[in-house]
């Protein structure tokens, strides 16, 4: 199939950078697994010499996003070099009450999440005598409100101080009618902000969504909750705190996931994988299922991330973009020449490809691409 680089109808606006290089941060409380959830993911890392035009922090992984098909390319083509798809992870050290206010270095933590273009929201519900609590005892309600409370007092900060900044010249005239445009989108993102909602769930016109975008508000970030419930809860598949957090989340109104791990057994998974002992554990225990994967894919769809492949005897590599992206600025992912000079792309569905049984298709030197 052959796709041309016309342009049909209008792209969808989003929230959020317009950049295919964005990444996922994971954000909460301290002590509630965030550090134990990292740190076990980025036993998987990928090496950073697969990325060499970009800069990987200390405290960001490069985490290869699951996908069957990335799997059966590389056993068909058997390649010289296998690089997955990724989700970029970054570790953000606790935010406590007040942080908006500077309390705990909140000012800096915050503007690290402000770097991210969405959220893991981790979340602690176990109760352990050996893990302090900062506030004194786990209730993952308040705990979610906490943040929730310091991101939004944030953001009415940051908006407050751009609209004061515009108002004297819009109330004289000056600069004209997008100006005020531009005034009256803050103080309606004011409005909603203080009526204690997030940015995220409100209806913005393609105008206001310019010029939230240039604010990188961190309620405007897709959010993921991770309930990090002890081991024991995780395998007996029930938690007391459970309910009242699915009935927080869903009073939100966002449609938000809320998914239940166990960041102790998850570790302990990765660590046996690595020791060669996994499959002889899950073998002997087949419901106890990592829902490590089903993590990385949430984050994954959670910033709007697709990807297509290629293949041939010298690497199977996955392109990561934003959806709705067209073909020349998937070609650009590649190489930015190709999005310059773009006239059209030879596409393969993976579905076509598992059934093409000609000479061609079956010769490992033929390069492909195919989307998700």
């Amino acid at each position: 199939m052959f796709v041309r680089g016309i342009e049909s109808r209008a792209p969808k606006v989003y929230l959020g950078r317009p950049t295919n290089n964005v990444k996922i941060g994971i954000v909460g409380l301290p002590n509630v697994g965030k550090s134990t959830f990292f740190n076990t993911v980025s036993k998987l890392n990928i090496p950073a010499e697969n990325f060499p035009f970009c800069t990987i922090e200390p405290n960001q992984a490069m985490i290869p996003v699951p996908d069957q098909r990335f799997t059966w390319l590389c056993e068909k083509y058997k390649p010289a070099s296998e690089v997955p798809p990724v989700l970029a992870i970054t570790d953000i050290a606790g935010l406590v009450k007040g942080a908006a206010e500077g309390a705990g270095l909140g000012n800096a933590f915050l503007s690290h999440i402000q770097a991210v273009d969405a959220i893991y929201h981790m979340v602690r519900a176990f109760d352990s005598k050996d893990v302090t609590h900062v506030e004194g005892n786990v209730d993952p309600v308040r705990d979610m409100e906490i943040i929730l409370h310091e991101l939004r007092l944030k953001d009415i900060d940051r908006v407050s101080k751009q609209a004061e900044g515009m108002r004297k010249n819009v109330e004289r005239g000056l600069g004209g009618k997008e100006k005020k445009m531009e005034y009256e989108a803050l103080l309606k993102a004011l409005e909603w902000l203080q009526s204690g909602k997030d940015i995220s769930f409100g209806q913005w016109s393609a105008f206001e969504v310019d010029i939230l975008n240039t604010l990188q508000l961190l309620t405007a970030k897709p959010v993921v909750f991770l309930v990090n419930v002890s081991k024991k809860d995780y395998l007996r598949k029930g938690n007391k705190y459970l309910p009242a957090i699915a009935e927080f989340v869903a009073a939100r109104g966002g449609n938000e996931t809320v998914l239940p791990i166990s960041c102790e057994f998850e570790m302990e998974m990765v660590d046996l994988d690595i020791s060669g002992q996994g499959d002889a554990y899950r073998e002997a225990n087949p419901t106890h299922k990592s829902v490590l994967n089903r993590v990385i894919r949430l984050g994954y769809h959670a910033l709007g991330l697709i990807h297509f492949f290629t293949a041939g005897k010298d690497e199977v590599r996955g392109w990561t973009l934003r959806k709705g992206r067209k073909a020349p600025q998937a070609a650009g992912v590649i190489h930015s020449d190709f999005e310059k000079g773009f006239i059209m792309a030879e596409v393969q569905s993976f579905a076509d490809l598992k059934e093409c049984t000609t000479a061609i298709c079956a010769d490992g030197g033929v390069e492909f691409s195919c989307f998700l």
